[in-house]
């Protein structure tokens, strides 16, 4: 159960919804080291009042043989005057935690140790006052220092889990240097900087906020946003990321977005809200938490009127009672799956993976069949040669260097795919002279001094030229677009144009269906295209000519056969279907309307980052089922000892407040260390 004290309630750590923004994560991080110095402080302060406290109690001196040496008159009311410093200053949290609870209706692990704690005190005070019996201060006091010790630990372990949104609020820096009509700059505050503003950024420097590249050429460090290791080249009209870091060149930015509206606050705003969030598993945690603390009250009150019934002693029966209160704390248990998921969700954050939705995220552990949109997914989305046949004697580069020579003049995105594969060659420039664009059907010139043409299988059947059969029939058949090369009016070859399939989308492919799941396209392509692909890729399955309203009903679809299914999408019309998938996987360089309709949007549009999120979900699953089993398994254990159930087997042992509140902590600990453990998933992603 999340705690409900002012103190030390987890939720109420958490920055208000709707104030987004790095201010906001800063502060977030400030509040949870607060936290942790405050419980520091007062354990200390506790452990020192413990020490005369200790060594007033009668047991502990005749532990020790010097009870005749250190008792004096008035010793038991120094005694309770520390204990009882000890008992509002170190027990404040768990007092105050136990009104807080009352009133919300829901008792959880404050309302247990401020029980226990008061129990205690008010017993210890009535001997010290006069009535008969043992007081147990000493145990009180060890009491509040391991509960306090348990505390201070757990919330360094918080604090660690958060820190990813006060370093993502780091980055992004505090001044710009803005360009004047002028040309001059002026140092001002990021938070004066307007949509249309440009700012000038030097080798080295980060980024002041989302923008286009005006003036310049640099590569640019991305890595701590979007996961993408290498630094990526960044020119004129090309995008850049607020917060990500400069290379060896200047850059002028105009500045597009800016505050609440930049990528770096809506990942942190997407972080924080994906660690508030509660998940299946978490209010089934909640509502075990909130049984068990009804349950420790009920075993508490049992424990006592049963001893009383075995005729012993009030202070040996409360003793019982109280170990057993503390003991039954739901504190483990309260933290198994935020700690968990907290930890999941900043190394997720800090590799490109940015969690929307923590119920998606955790249904992403079963499932069983992956539908990828193809083009700008699988694919990427613009032309590139995918097959060069050379006719009339010449070579593939020869006849790729002509082609290309021509279409440099030309903006078509066939162009362009003809211009850069040559450019991977290595191929030399020709002469090219007297360009004209044939509308619809290609273009000509002069090529090295010969007249030449690169044009549309239509353009052939106009003028009646026929193409070798045999040579080029077979590059029809995959779908891909073939353009032709004339020199001086005679066939000279043929270049096959495609959408380039991702070679990250084969690594992807193959690992998913190592993991047992299938693979499924969805495309609006024509048949021919889309099995190209399916059969470059070996997919499972695929559906071709798929109109934008057909795709949701294309995952209904799947969903019926007995699927867990998701949808991994980049445009508007994949919107409905990642919508109605059980997990939605948006590519970050898609639109913004996909990405609000997806569980999770990954910041590269690398398909093996599908893999990372499922194993990532996996792995917090088992962090998740390990931890409960964990803390439930600890308190069926711990509660019987504590309620002194081995004098029913004749052994002498009976295990005091201080130890089960020890035990109690060390499950506490236990369960943080644990989670922390998903830290070794982030190391195999370097």
């Amino acid at each position: 159960m999340e705690h409900a004290s002012h103190e030390h309630d987890h939720a109420a750590h958490q920055p208000a919804v709707g104030v987004p923004g790095p201010q906001h994560a800063a502060g977030h991080g400030s509040h949870h080291a607060h936290m942790v110095a405050d419980f520091r402080r007062r354990f200390w302060v506790s452990l020192v009042l413990s020490a005369p406290v200790l060594a007033l109690a009668p047991l502990v001196q005749e532990t020790l043989g010097v009870e005749d040496s250190w008792r004096f008159r008035g010793d038991s009311f120094i005694q309770w005057g520390f204990a009882t410093a000890i008992y509002f200053y170190g027990g404040w949290p768990f007092l105050t935690g136990i009104v807080t609870e009352l009133r919300g209706k829901a008792p959880g692990m404050m309302t247990l140790i401020a029980v226990a704690i008061t129990t205690a005190y008010v017993y210890s005070s009535t001997i010290t006052f006069g009535v008969e019996g043992d007081g147990f201060f000493w145990e009180l006091a060890t009491l509040i220092d391991v509960m306090l010790l348990g505390h201070w630990l757990e919330m360094r372990s918080i604090l660690g889990a958060s820190r990813a949104l006060e370093l993502l609020a780091s980055l992004m820096p505090a001044d710009a240097h803005r360009l004047s009509a002028d040309g001059s700059t002026v140092d001002v505050a990021v938070a004066e900087l307007r949509p249309g503003d440009r700012v000038l950024v030097r080798p080295g420097e980060r980024v002041p906020t989302d923008g286009v590249v005006a003036d310049g050429r640099s590569s640019v460090n991305e890595a701590m946003l979007t996961g993408e290791s290498a630094p990526v080249e960044k020119r004129e009209g090309l995008q850049v990321i607020g917060g990500s870091v400069n290379g060896e060149g200047a850059l002028t930015v105009e500045v597009q977005r800016t505050g609440e509206e930049t990528y770096l606050a809506q990942v942190i705003e997407l972080v924080r809200q994906a660690q508030e969030t509660r998940s299946r598993t978490q209010r089934l945690a909640d509502r075990a938490a909130f049984w068990l603390t009804i349950v420790g009250i009920t075993a508490g009150a049992a424990t006592l009127i049963g001893w009383f019934g075995a005729s012993a002693t009030a202070n040996f029966a409360l003793q019982r009672a109280v170990t057993v209160v503390i003991i039954t704390c739901p504190h483990a248990l309260g933290l198994a799956i935020p700690l968990a998921v907290s930890v999941s969700t900043s190394i997720a954050a800090r590799n490109g993976l940015l969690i929307r939705d923590r119920a998606g995220f955790e249904r992403a552990r079963s499932i069983d069949a992956i539908v990828f949109d193809k083009t700008g997914t699988l694919t990427e989305g613009r032309f590139g040669v995918t097959a060069v046949v050379p006719l009339d004697g010449r070579s593939e580069d020869d006849v790729l260097r002509l082609a290309a020579g021509l279409e440099r003049s030309s903006e078509h995105p066939i162009a362009r795919g003809i211009v850069e594969a040559a450019e991977a060659r290595g191929l030399g420039d020709a002469r090219v002279s007297d360009f004209v664009a044939i509308p619809g059907q290609g273009a000509s010139g002069v090529v090295d001094g010969r007249d030449a043409k690169v044009v549309s299988p239509g353009y052939l059947r106009e003028q009646g030229i026929v193409a070798d059969a045999d040579k080029v029939g077979a590059l029809g058949g995959t779908g891909d677009t073939v353009v032709y090369l004339l020199i001086e009016g005679a066939l000279a070859g043929a270049i096959a144009l495609g959408d380039i399939v991702r070679e990250e989308s084969r690594m992807a492919v193959n690992d998913l269906k190592a993991m047992g799941i299938r693979v499924i396209m969805l495309t609006g392509d024509a048949e021919a295209v889309a099995r190209s692909v399916a059969d470059e890729l070996g997919l499972d399955d695929f559906f071709a000519e798929v109109l934008p309203g057909e795709k949701a009903a294309k995952i209904r679809e799947i969903k019926q056969r007995g699927f867990t299914v998701a949808m991994v999408g980049d445009g508007v019309n994949d919107a409905p279907a990642l919508t109605e998938a059980d997990v939605g996987i948006a590519i970050g360089a898609g639109t913004d309307v996909a990405i609000e309709s997806a569980d999770i949007v990954l910041a590269r549009s690398d398909p093996r980052d599908v893999v990372t999120i499922v194993r990532l979900a996996q792995a917090t699953y088992r962090k998740m089922v390990q931890n409960l089993w964990w803390a439930t398994a600890y308190n069926l254990i711990a509660i019987p000892l504590a309620a002194g159930a081995l004098a029913l087997f004749g052994l002498d042992y009976f295990m005091p407040p201080a130890v089960g509140a020890a035990l109690m902590s060390a499950s506490t600990v236990i369960v943080a260390a644990n989670a922390q453990l998903l830290r070794r998933f982030e190391r195999t992603l370097a």
